[in-house]
C-alpha cells in the first residue's frame, strides 16, 4: 500500500470546511444508523402496522434506548481510529496502513467479546478506553468469524472468501475522507480493509465505490458527479460487474418518479453490499433534506440500519454538520465521542506535523493514538 502522492495546502476556511464535512459524514451516519436500528429486521408492512403509513419518523426503541447506534457506527469509528494511528505511526518508517486498520478492527473485535476496556494495555489508545462502545450489537458473523485470529485477511488471500455482505460498505466512509490521498488510493485502501472480513469482490469492490463517492462530494462534487467517478474506477476493476450495475440502477431509479419506500426495495433489500450502497446512494440522491433522506433510507424491509448510515455518511459528507436534524443529533447515543473523534481525524488530516514528527511529538497525542 503505497502513501499519499501530493500535498495539500490547508488554510483556515479550507480546514473548518473540511471539519464540518467530517462531523457531518460520521455524525450523519450514526444518526442514520440509529433511526434504523430499531427496525432493522422488520419488513415494510410490519413498520407501517407498528408505526403509521409514514413508518418510523423519529428514533424508536433499540438495545434499551432511543437513538442506539449499530455495529455499522462502532466499526466505522475503529477505520477512523486505525486511520489516524497509521498516519502517525508513519514516522517510526512504517507505513502500511492495512496493517494499523486490522490492529483497530481487532480492537472493535474485543468490544465484542470483552466486559469492558483493559486498562492493562496501554497500547490500545482512546477509543478503545470508551466503555459505552463495549456492547453487541448485532455485528456480523463475516466480521466476528474474519477478525476472530490474529491473521490479517488479504485481497489476495482474504477472509470468508464468497462473502459480500454489507458489513465492508457500512464501515468505510472514513477512506473518503482522505482527501490528501488521491482518489484511487483511497478507493484501494477500502477494498485492502474489506478484504479482512469479506473475500468476494463484489463486498470489496463496493467498500471501494463508496469510498470514491466520499471523496469526491468532500472535495466538492455533487452527489451524481461523485458516482459516476466512482463508476470510472470500479470500471478499471476485474469484476466489477455487481457494483456497477447497481450504481447504475441506483441513478436510473432518480429518473422513475418521485421516491417511495417501494421505489427503494426495487434496489434490493440491502443485506449484500452493492444493494446497500445502491439503497443508500439512490436515498442521498433524491433527499430533499437531511431528514427525507434519512428516513426514505430506513423504511423498508431489509438492513434499516446499515442503508440509513450509509446515506447519512453521504447526506452530511454532502453539506456538513449544520445540515444535521438538531433534535436527532440531541439524542445519538455517543454523539460526544463521535465528535472528538472526528474533531481529531480532521486535526491530524490538516495539522498532524503539528502533532508528531518522528523527532517530536505531543505526549497527549501519542497516548490517544500510540505508534504500536
Amino acid at each position: 500500500m503505497s502513501g499519499p502522492t501530493g500535498g495539500r495546502l490547508w488554510g483556515r476556511a479550507d480546514q473548518q470546511d473540511y471539519r464540518s464535512r467530517v462531523r457531518g459524514c460520521l455524525l450523519g451516519g450514526a444518526i442514520g444508523d440509529a433511526l434504523g436500528a430499531g427496525i432493522e429486521f422488520d419488513s415494510l408492512d410490519a413498520i407501517r402496522a407498528a408505526h403509521g403509513p409514514s413508518g418510523v419518523t423519529d428514533y424508536v426503541p433499540a438495545y434499551g434506548r432511543l437513538g442506539a447506534v449499530t455495529d455499522d457506527t462502532q466499526m466505522t469509528l475503529f477505520t477512523v481510529d486505525g486511520l489516524i494511528r497509521a498516519h502517525v505511526r508513519r514516522d517510526t518508517g512504517a507505513w502500511h496502513p492495512p496493517t494499523d486498520l486490522h490492529a483497530a478492527y481487532r480492537r472493535w473485535y474485543h468490544t465484542q467479546r470483552d466486559w469492558g476496556p483493559d486498562e492493562r494495555r496501554q497500547d490500545n489508545g482512546w477509543l478503545a478506553r470508551q466503555e459505552w462502545l463495549y456492547a453487541r450489537r448485532a455485528p456480523g458473523n463475516a466480521c466476528l468469524l474474519g477478525l476472530g485470529d490474529a491473521v490479517m485477511g488479504t485481497v489476495e488471500k482474504p477472509k470468508n472468501p464468497d462473502s459480500k455482505g454489507c458489513g465492508t460498505v457500512m464501515r468505510s466512509a472514513p477512506f473518503g475522507l482522505l482527501v490528501g490521498w488521491d482518489a484511487p488510493l483511497a478507493f484501494q485502501l477500502a477494498v485492502e480493509g474489506a478484504a479482512q472480513t469479506h473475500g468476494h469482490p463484489t463486498g470489496q469492490l463496493a467498500a471501494g465505490a463508496f469510498a470514491a463517492i466520499v471523496h469526491a462530494v468532500v472535495l466538492g462534487d455533487d452527489l451524481d458527479t461523485a458516482v459516476q467517478k466512482a463508476l470510472v474506477l470500479l470500471a478499471a476493476r476485474p469484476d466489477h460487474e455487481e457494483t456497477t450495475a447497481a450504481l447504475k440502477q441506483a441513478l436510473g431509479a432518480v429518473r422513475q418518479g418521485l421516491p417511495t419506500a417501494e421505489r427503494v426495495e426495487s434496489l434490493g433489500e440491502g443485506w449484500v453490499a452493492e444493494e446497500a450502497l445502491a439503497m443508500g446512494v439512490y436515498c442521498a440522491l433524491v433527499a430533499e433534506d437531511m431528514a427525507h433522506g434519512l428516513l426514505l433510507a430506513v423504511n423498508h424491509g431489509g438492513d434499516s440500519d446499515s442503508t440509513g448510515s450509509i446515506c447519512g455518511n453521504l447526506l452530511g459528507a454532502l453539506h456538513g454538520e449544520t445540515a444535521l436534524p438538531p433534535a436527532w443529533l440531541a439524542g445519538l447515543e455517543g454523539r460526544a465521542t463521535i465528535l472528538e473523534l472526528a474533531d481529531d481525524f480532521a486535526m491530524e488530516m490538516t495539522q498532524g506535523p503539528a502533532l508528531h514528527t518522528p523527532a517530536e511529538s505531543s505526549p497527549a497525542w501519542l497516548d490517544r493514538y500510540p505508534r504500536g
